[in-house]
């Protein structure tokens, strides 16, 4: 059963934050910046909690998940969102100027 998760991420270094960002679109949804709406199985959560665990610096980095229920239930009506939209840049590579 899936279920939706909020993931939440303060990361200390560019680099470290580029993969976390990297990983969790792999797995869900940016809402804002450093925050992720997920719709997971236990096994896929437990995937993402491998791959964000070699990334992270337990000293410096901290990622929040909170489960939010099961989708298409609780889950999909416990986010209100309010003002403007969010609007990330786009992916790309290094800009030379």
């Amino acid at each position: 059963m899936r279920h939706a998760y909020l993931i939440c991420y303060d990361i200390a270094t560019p680099k470290r934050l580029r993969i976390v960002h990297k990983t969790l679109k792999g797995f869900g949804d940016p809402l804002q910046f450093s925050v992720f709406r997920c719709e997971l199985t236990k096994l896929e959560l437990h995937d993402l909690r491998e791959r964000l665990a070699g990334v992270l610096h337990d000293d410096e980095d901290r990622v929040m998940i909170a489960n939010l229920g099961p989708i298409n239930g609780r889950g999909d009506e416990s986010i209100e969102f309010w003002g403007a939209p969010l609007s990330l840049a786009p992916d790309r590579g290094p800009t030379i100027v």
